[in-house]
């Protein structure tokens, strides 16, 4: 299934929260504003690729001819950054509060019908290769243990640091490998790494 841009992205969460509040659909033009978009042109291609995956239906006679699709919808909370580079700091578990949270609404194609999914925007390039760039969005689920080659979010104990890379587990040490030819790799010490999720999707910034 086609992965979402950050603009189609928005424009669900667009249309769910106008749903929600209005109960009818938005026109073209209230999706333009309301999600910033730069005409009503880029509004309709986007629109017709979310018709195209399912994500909606469009009766085009009328003007707020929006029905979506009857895929579940589910909420996925963006707990902060990730580093595709250095590591950097990020909330842990014990500090999201879900309320105050910004969230995307995505479907269970998606989020592949698992639990404990969670959103990182991520800083850096050193994924690039793995087609992860600045400022993309990764989808993890919440898991403790990885097997080689995943791509993880890997919490560097004494460090209280956290990075994004390919998890190998080797004689007496932990390699965390960038998807990068530029980047060195970093190595740890097994009891210095916690596993705190892997990557099931991207959004990618466009």
């Amino acid at each position: 299934m086609k992965q979402l841009s950050d603009k189609q992205s928005r424009i669900i969460n667009y249309l769910h929260r106008f749903f929600h509040e209005r109960g009818y659909p938005p026109t073209i033009r209230d999706i333009q504003g309301g999600c910033q978009i730069s005409s009503t042109s880029v509004v309709e291609y986007n629109l017709r690729i979310l018709e195209r995956e399912g994500y909606l239906r469009r009766v085009r006679e009328i003007s707020r001819g929006i029905e979506l699709g009857a895929r579940r919808v589910v909420r996925v909370p963006i707990i902060g950054h990730i580093a595709a580079g250095e590591p950097i700091p990020v909330p842990t578990s014990d500090s999201w509060n879900m309320e105050e949270l910004e969230s995307l609404e995505l479907t269970e194609e998606l989020t592949r019908g698992k639990e404990g999914v969670y959103a990182l925007k991520v800083k850096g390039t050193s994924m690039i290769d793995a087609l992860i760039g600045d400022g993309d969005l990764v989808l993890m689920q919440q898991v403790a243990t990885a097997e080689n080659g995943e791509m993880v979010a890997v919490w560097l104990k004494r460090e209280r640091e956290a990075t994004l890379k390919r998890f190998y587990l080797e004689s007496g040490r932990v390699r965390l490998q960038p998807a990068n030819e530029e980047m060195a790799p970093i190595y740890a010490d097994p009891a210095n790494v916690a596993i705190q999720g892997k990557v099931i999707g991207v959004i990618r910034k466009l």
